[in-house]
This record gives structure tokens, C-alpha cells and sequence, in this order.
């Protein structure tokens, strides 16, 4: 899926792409979604739907238009112009959080998979004022697991048993467009990335979120990732693999907006999040 509308945006020296829902709203946090590696928008592109429709049962006038959301095709990516250089993970953010100032957004939950978990944490640190809380969805890199081989293993294996023919066709297609030489310029960048001490420093309430059958984001090291935030939980989706929110979008989004709704009522709690 590919949403319309998309426009070219330049900051730090650095292109993108963004795609918008929805204008923000006084008192209501936007959703910016970060994709991961080698991939795009289009794999987060069901979920920003979801997330710019207004729920089911939710009659305020002034939320008939549902939440303001926001998608990148992140330098490089998603058939962006490549950087003349390596990009770091704390560049990546950088360029997201001055993107989004020049939008007017003001406040945001920043909802990251994959490495764009590494993203979403590090705009979490840069920006303070913006991110008013963090999704990591099948967060990497694991720290025991800290090896491209064991990671390229683990995505065939996803690939393999855990995801859909069409999610597959989504994600690999990007990969080709993405293409091997920036992912291999990027690839040590995100090993690099020491995600679990970097969490321990987001004063924002993180949630860790994973498919059931995630053979890269392992449960082991989602829930301790969730046990390193300062207000930190945990939430699954039975039977799902890697790519959760392209194939449990629904779920996912429901999650997301009820854990939301008790970390701003001073709960983290995700009761009711393992599907």
C-alpha cells in the first residue's frame, strides 16, 4: 500500500518524503510513523490509515477528523535521494525533528519499527518537548544478538514462516529500491546502535510492542527492553511476525491508542495488549 500525496521535504541537508492525515490539533498528540531499514512508508502505510481515522464510539466534534498523523520516507529511502555519506541514527532523528517543526507539530507519539525504533528513541532524547511518548515496535538490535549474519538468518526465517506473501512482495520491493549499497552503508550503523542503554535515558513512558512469532524482535529481549525504561511496558500480538502492523493493523492500532490513553492517565499499563 502507498499513500498520496506525498511531498518532498529538505532539512539538515538531508531529503525525504513525508506523507500527512489530518491537520494537528490543540491538546491532541500526532502520530509520526518511522519505518526501518532498506524498507519505506509503505509497510506502515495500513496503520497510518487506521491511526488517522477517528475511533469507533469517539463522538467529539472537535475529533471528527480523526488524529493527525505522519509517515516518512527517510533519506535514502523509499526512492529518496541517497546521502553522499554514511547517516547516523541521531542525523535520522535530527532530520525528523526539523521536519516536523516546520510542519507546526508540536507534540507526538513517535511510534518506530524495526531501526526505526532506534529513530523513535533517539527523537525521544533530542526532543523531549515533542515526543510525548514512544512506540518501538520489533525493536533491534538484540544485544545478545548482536551479529548481521544471525540477523539476515532471522528475517529469511521471518520471511519464511511468519509473514504473507503480500507483506513479503511489500518489504522485499522496497529492498530493491532501496538497493544494496545503501543498505550495507547503513546496515552497521543499526548494529551499532546500543538501543538498550540509549531507552534507559527516555523520560517519556515506551511501549515495546511485538508480533507473536517475531523470530528478530524475540520476546526476551522486548520485555527486558521494556524493564530498561524509566516508565516502560509490554504488549504482544499472538501468531504475527516481524512486519505486526502491516498484518494485525487493527490490533495494532488499538494497542497503541489504549496504552496512550492510560500513560497519559499516569498508567503504563498495556492491560488488554496481548492479542
Amino acid at each position: 500500500m502507498r499513500l498520496a500525496g506525498g511531498a518532498a521535504v529538505t532539512a539538515n541537508g538531508l531529503t525525504g518524503r513525508l506523507y500527512s492525515s489530518n491537520a494537528p490539533s490543540t491538546g491532541q498528540p500526532a502520530y509520526v510513523l518511522l519505518h526501518g531499514i532498506g524498507v519505506s512508508h509503505r509497510y506502515l502505510a495500513r496503520l497510518h490509515v487506521e491511526l488517522a481515522q477517528r475511533p469507533e464510539g469517539q463522538h467529539r466534534p472537535e475529533e471528527d477528523a480523526g488524529a493527525a498523523v505522519y509517515s516518512f520516507d527517510l533519506p535514502g529511502f523509499g526512492g529518496t535521494p541517497r546521502p553522499g555519506r554514511q547517516v547516523t541514527v541521531g542525523e535520522y532523528a535530527s532530520f525528523v525533528a526539523a521536519v516536523l517543526a516546520e510542519r507546526g507539530v508540536e507534540s507526538c507519539i513517535v511510534v518506530g519499527h524495526s531501526m526505526g525504533a532506534q529513530f523513535a528513541v533517539e527523537l525521544a532524547l533530542q526532543a523531549p518537548r515533542l515526543v510525548t511518548r514512544t512506540v518501538l515496535m520489533g525493536p533491534v538490535v538484540d544485544s545478545a544478538r548482536r551479529s548481521a549474519a544471525w540477523h539476515a538468518l532471522a528475517l529469511t526465517r521471518d520471511a519464511l514462516l511468519s509473514e504473507p506473501p503480500t507483506t513479503n512482495a511489500v518489504v522485499f520491493a522496497d529492498y530493491f529500491r532501496t538497493g544494496m549499497r545503501w543498505y550495507l552503508t547503513e546496515l552497521p550503523v543499526m548494529m551499532a546502535y546500543p538501543l538498550d542503554s540509549r531507552v534507559r535515558g527516555v523520560t517519556q513512558p515506551v511501549l515495546v510492542l511485538r508480533g507473536g512469532r517475531d523470530p528478530i524482535a524475540r520476546r526476551p529481549w522486548c520485555t527486558y527492553l521494556a524493564a530498561q525504561a524509566m516508565d516502560g511496558a509490554f504488549a504482544e500480538v499472538r501468531g504475527r511476525g516481524h512486519v505486526v502492523q502491516e498484518t494485525a493493523t487493527e490490533d495494532v492500532a488499538r494497542i497503541i491508542r489504549h496504552w496512550a490513553g492510560t500513560a497519559a492517565e499516569g498508567s503504563t499499563a498495556a492491560g488488554g495488549a496481548v492479542t
